[in-house]
């Protein structure tokens, strides 16, 4: 065969296999089209997000691929999906319906919001307010509501972002959601609930690379691989101008689209997609995954920033009225010295268990106690020193009563260490069963009591912390002893005097620029409240409403603590019993403590309280 003849046959080798290539690639694209029911124009992102929660033959091909990979190029097109503006209620009216749909799929919003922070005062000379709101949905769908463009056109907000904001049954994710809820009710009367903050999530899954910091750059760097730009010179820059910058909305938007890769990532829905069950909504089964972190503030603190700007900012203090933003940075130890988790907490000085011993006069060993109290005896002359090491005081009268064996968990002596870890240079007391119940005890099961009182270092103890919320959420779901929604806090909102006070610094702040129409509602508003509509709105009647308090007193409050005590005293002392072992036994497994003092135990006591007041003692709580 010719030169000429072999260059043409694999030109015509290499010609078929492009072409072949391109055949199949296109045939495999038409069949998930055709699976996922869609249009050939839908969204890259969409349909593949939907491919994995739907049993097609395409989205198991992708399952093919590594979990890690999936990972990565899920997260990296959720930030490819460019964002949009919303200053109008046109254009809120136009973009809306979209984001329903994808809604009605995954009920979750990755939201932010952004304010000008250099100093808390706006470069236009005004008191820094939220000027724009980040909503991201499950398919990289990202709406950058322009707030301070309504409130300064005399607008009302869009109906519809106040009723999502607020819906119960749409989860809003975020690094520090819950302070940005703060934000938005001061700033705009917006009401945020049914916060998830991604800090607790990821605590729960005690990743390794958690150590690498909480903040929403770390956490996207260590479980998605993704890098965000968290310059100072785009946080801090003006969000008030008149025109963002292509920066300023990537930046925006990228807070909130990875806020729900990272949802999604740590509740694993990611990597192993499914169905919800039969009858089971997919809200249902998000929140299940979200239990005890629903609207609570995120508790930890860390000390440390990489960046000069933000240390000023930490260094100056909080105040209710000015929270801090979820995007703020929490320093990665990799770059910077940080403490460890818990750094927030004060450690002991001095250690707990001083291992002394009281004696009977007969010689008995009656129980172990601090030097402090060993010496109180010997100084008020009612004890003689028998040992220095280990320190030992003999009383000197007849005691109250003697332990039932030698066996018995207050003669042991006790390490101070923390008894999950083991680490002896740092420790707190941690209340196994948490003091909000313990306090309404009944006496016969509150004195003398340090047994369920043991060391765990800082980072095991807020760790610790976070499984006790998760079982606080159960007992008051199961009693319904809510924590802190609206018919279980001490005072409650009242939305009607909530609506005077807002219309009144509406009428004081912008009554010039405001169209008659809209002025004559708010002041009906006013005199209805005031005087039924017959009286003249006065400007001490506008200072008045302006500022009137919302908050009413809920008569029927009965704490969370109290009402979970209240329906395990039904059933007396053994119900109690009951209260008791159930924490002990969530501590056991929840924490895996490898270092507990000898004859610890679940039960702990309670044959003694049987044997004492029997199953029938009349129980009053405090």
């Amino acid at each position: 065969m010719s030169k000429q003849s072999t260059f043409t046959a694999a030109l015509a080798t290499m010609l078929g296999a492009t072409l072949g290539g391109l055949f199949l690639w296109r045939s495999i694209r038409t069949q998930k089209r055709k699976a996922l029911k869609g249009p050939a124009s839908a969204e890259p992102i969409q349909a593949q997000l939907e491919a994995d929660i739907t049993p097609s033959q395409p989205a198991r091909q992708e399952l093919s691929t590594p979990p890690q990979t999936r990972k990565l190029l899920r997260a990296h097109s959720l930030l490819e999906v460019p964002p949009v503006i919303v200053s109008s209620q046109e254009e809120w009216d136009m973009l809306w319906p979209d984001f329903l749909k994808d809604l009605s799929v995954y009920p979750v919003l990755g939201l932010d919001c952004e304010w000008v922070k250099s100093m808390r005062v706006s470069v236009k000379g005004k008191a820094s307010a939220v000027s724009l709101l980040q909503m991201a949905t499950f398919s990289g769908r990202c709406m950058l509501v322009r707030l301070l463009t309504f409130r300064n056109a005399h607008l009302p907000l869009p109906k519809g972002l106040a009723g999502v904001l607020s819906d119960p049954r749409v989860l809003k994710v975020g690094v520090g959601c819950y302070e940005d809820g703060k934000r938005l009710a001061h700033d705009h009367d917006l009401t945020l609930s049914c916060t998830v903050d991604l800090r607790y999530l990821a605590l729960r899954q005690r990743q390794a690379v958690l150590n690498n910091g909480l903040s929403l750059k770390s956490l996207a760097a260590d479980l998605l691989n993704v890098t965000l730009d968290k310059s100072l010179e785009l946080r801090c820059s003006d969000w008030e101008a008149d025109v963002l910058t292509s920066e300023q909305m990537a930046y925006a938007a990228h807070d909130a689209q990875i806020s729900v890769a990272l949802f999604f990532h740590l509740l694993g829905i990611n990597t192993e997609p499914c169905l919800p069950d039969e009858g089971e909504s997919t809200f249902v089964r998000l929140a299940s995954c979200c239990q005890g972190l629903v609207d609570v503030p995120f508790r930890a603190r860390y000390n440390g920033e990489g960046e000069e700007g933000e240390r000023r900012r930490r260094s100056r203090r909080s105040t209710l009225d000015s929270p801090e933003s979820g995007d703020q940075q929490v320093p990665d130890p990799r770059r910077n010295k940080r403490k460890p988790l818990g750094v927030g907490y004060s450690a002991r000085k001095s250690p707990l268990y001083d291992n002394c011993f009281l004696h009977a006069p007969d010689g008995q060993p009656l129980c172990t106690c601090d030097k402090k109290k060993a010496k109180w005896y010997l100084e008020k002359g009612i004890g003689e020193l028998v040992s220095e090491s280990p320190f030992i005081v003999r009383l000197l009268f007849e005691p109250s009563g003697r332990p039932d064996s030698q066996k018995d968990y207050y003669l042991t002596a006790k390490e101070n260490v923390c008894v999950v870890c083991g680490k002896a240079d740092s420790y707190i007391r941690k209340n196994i069963v948490p003091h909000e119940y313990r306090r309404h005890f009944p006496a016969e099961m509150k004195d003398h009591n340090s047994h369920d009182i043991l060391l765990l270092c800082t980072a095991c103890h807020a760790a610790s912390n976070v499984y006790d919320g998760v079982l606080k959420q159960q007992l008051a779901d199961k009693f319904s002893a809510p924590q802190g929604c609206e018919e279980g806090i001490r005072l409650l909102e009242d939305a009607d005097r909530r609506r005077v006070r807002s219309a009144a610094r509406a009428l004081l702040s912008a009554s010039d620029g405001m169209p008659q129409s809209r002025k004559e509602e708010l002041l009906s508003v006013i005199q209805s409240f005031f005087c039924d509509g017959q009286q003249e709105v006065t400007q001490e009647m506008l200072q008045k409403a302006a500022a009137l308090e919302t908050r009413i007193f809920n008569e029927s409050y009965v704490p969370h603590g109290l009402k979970v005590v209240q329906a395990y005293a039904v059933r007396g002392l053994c119900g109690l019993m009951e209260l008791e072992r159930c924490w002990r036994q969530h501590f056991l497994t929840s924490m895996h403590p490898e270092h507990l003092p000898p004859l610890w135990s679940v039960s702990h006591n309670h044959d003694k309280y049987l044997r004492k007041y029997g199953e029938d003692l009349k129980i009053h709580l405090n």
